[in-house]
């Protein structure tokens, strides 16, 4: 995981040197289609992937859990940063 996160991080860091590099620019169009490839592929690897296919009910109700936990983490700190926000606003307006 330390490799794929210093790869990342060596990655944006030439992206944003080369950020005027016109052929580069052109890459961007790109990277949906990219995504889309590789969420099909890997689709196909958990299709054929006999013990996650009978198990699918169970990570099904982990990955229902997550997001469920996630959307609720999200809102509760989206309100807390609001809250804390507008008490800062309201301070500089007095």
């Amino acid at each position: 995981m330390v490799m794929i996160l210093c790869l990342l991080c060596i990655g944006i860091g030439i992206g944003y040197l080369c950020r005027r590099v016109y052929i580069l620019r052109k890459l961007e169009s790109t990277i949906s289609y990219t995504i889309f490839i590789m969420l099909f592929i890997f689709g196909i690897t958990i299709g054929a992937d006999k013990n996650i296919i009978n198990n699918i009910g169970n990570f099904g109700l982990q990955a229902v859990l997550l997001a469920v936990c996630g959307v609720l983490g999200s809102l509760f700190a989206s309100y807390l940063a609001y809250r804390i926000l507008s008490k800062k606003g309201d301070q500089n307006e007095k």
